[in-house]
């Protein structure tokens, strides 16, 4: 099995890359904004899903994934960034939890000299709220979307702070700080 799907994890992320990449080109919160949208979900689900079950995980493909991550996250905020009525303490809420995962990821390089975007449970919870943001945002409006998200975000931000900080050495499968064992 492993030989027929060694790549089809990596296949999948790309995928998540230029799928998410085309998302600037459609009219948000359109049918086909969700499909892209789902599909950039669907993708990011089953890429490390399938390399564990094909046994083809790598270094590669866990940066590979993070970097995916955060391209649909930048592209989800050129998106909506100007079209949403932004207010002051949710700005500054953002900026927070972007300064305390810079300073992560700075440490992270610094004493690792790795790129050490960590898969905790924390951060796939925040990664689960980030996808749902569309579709709170419809339902509920802006001010509890950003309350719930930057609550979410602030704890996992400061989760993986608090581990590269603490850690001996790197383990990007960390589950969290309190759990500080790997997850399979």
């Amino acid at each position: 099995m492993v030989g027929r799907f060694k790549y089809l994890a990596n296949v999948l992320t790309f995928s998540r890359i230029a799928a998410a990449l085309s998302l600037p080109l459609v009219k948000p919160l359109s049918a086909l904004f969700f499909v892209i949208y789902f599909f950039c979900g669907i993708t990011d689900f089953l890429d490390g899903k399938i390399a564990r079950r094909t046994q083809s995980a790598s270094r590669f493909g866990e940066t590979l994934d993070s970097v995916a991550d955060l391209i649909l996250l930048v592209v989800m905020l050129a998106i909506f960034a100007p079209l949403l009525p932004w207010q002051p303490w949710i700005i500054a809420w953002v900026g927070a939890i972007f300064v305390v995962h810079a300073v992560s990821l700075a440490i992270g390089f610094h004493k690792y000299r790795a790129f050490t975007s960590l898969h905790t449970y924390a951060n796939k919870v925040t990664g689960i709220c980030l996808f749902c943001f569309p579709m709170l945002f419809l339902l509920m409006g802006l001010v509890p979307t950003a309350i719930i998200l930057c609550t979410v975000a602030s704890l996992s931000s400061l989760d993986e702070l608090l581990i590269i900080i603490w850690s001996k050495e790197l383990d990007k499968n960390v589950v969290g700080l309190f759990f500080l064992k790997r997850y399979t």
